[in-house]
């Protein structure tokens, strides 16, 4: 039963999230305080990222990376990120003049590594944990970090640009909301993955294997900033999101014959 709860509690964020968010929306309409905003772009970028979110952490088998380890990777791993690569992406533009957008994902799927990393070899000389399944959810959870802060900017830019049309704002919350899943979230938990992976069984083709799979990612990343259409979105995101399920089930499969750690969570 704890076992069924856990795996569709992904299904009660999803719902809870979408009401809030719905009365939310209707107080704003309703009484026309601006002091609403805010909160409908936290909700409206968070909700779907965290629903995925649960619904990985749900999938990695029976050891399970903490809340506290999925907390600092969303916040720190989406604040850093999005800082770090604002930053390069500013600097590189005026160097360069103009910024190709390969650029843009190197530097963004290298920003979104940073704190998964320094908080996957913390676990590392803590507990001795080598799971790849550790390093896909809290990848996910940086991913969603940055995609979430990544939307609310959008989305308060879309306010600005539109002089408070709230009807455009929910546009631009609902489709990079419901996108971020197969977008930052899933690049960055492959990528932490693939690099915990290597960690766990050092080998010429594990390395081989992580530097495919950032390449895949930046690649992906690329190929969503630069083609336009439902089409190309629809396509993008059946790659990204069945390469991210197939690592899924090959991580928890690793995990369950794994003999490195007690079945209970961590704490950092």
């Amino acid at each position: 039963m704890r076992d069924l709860s856990r795996r569709w509690a992904w299904l009660g964020v999803l719902v809870i999230g979408l009401i809030l968010y719905v009365i939310v929306l209707r107080t704003l309409v309703r009484t026309q305080n601006p002091n609403f905003i805010p909160s409908l772009l936290l909700l409206g970028a968070t909700v779907v990222p965290l629903a995925f979110l649960t619904f990985a952490q749900a999938r990695t088998g029976h050891w399970q990376v903490p809340p506290s380890a999925l907390v600092v990777a969303a916040f720190f791993g989406g604040v850093i990120g999005v800082v770090v690569a604002g930053t390069l992406e500013y600097d590189a533009l005026r160097g360069l003049g103009a910024l190709p957008m390969v650029f843009v994902a190197l530097i963004e799927e290298s920003a979104k590594m940073i704190v998964p990393i320094l908080l996957l070899f913390a676990l590392l000389a803590r507990h001795g944990r080598r799971l790849p399944s550790d390093g896909l959810v809290i990848g996910v959870a940086s991913g969603m970090g940055f995609a979430a802060l990544e939307t609310m900017g959008y989305g308060f830019t879309a306010l600005l640009s539109s002089q408070g049309n709230i009807g455009t704002v929910q546009e631009t919350l609902f489709v990079r909301g419901l996108t971020a899943p197969a977008g930052h979230t899933a690049w960055t938990g492959l990528t932490c993955g693939a690099l915990w992976a290597l960690v766990a069984s050092p080998s010429g083709k594990k390395v081989l294997a992580f530097i495919a799979t950032f390449i895949g990612a930046v690649a992906m990343h690329t190929a969503w900033d630069t083609f336009g259409g439902a089409i190309a979105f629809v396509i993008l995101a059946i790659i990204s999101l069945g390469w991210l399920f197939l690592a899924l089930h090959r991580y928890r499969a690793f995990a369950e014959h794994s003999t490195w750690a007690p079945r209970e969570p961590l704490a950092i």
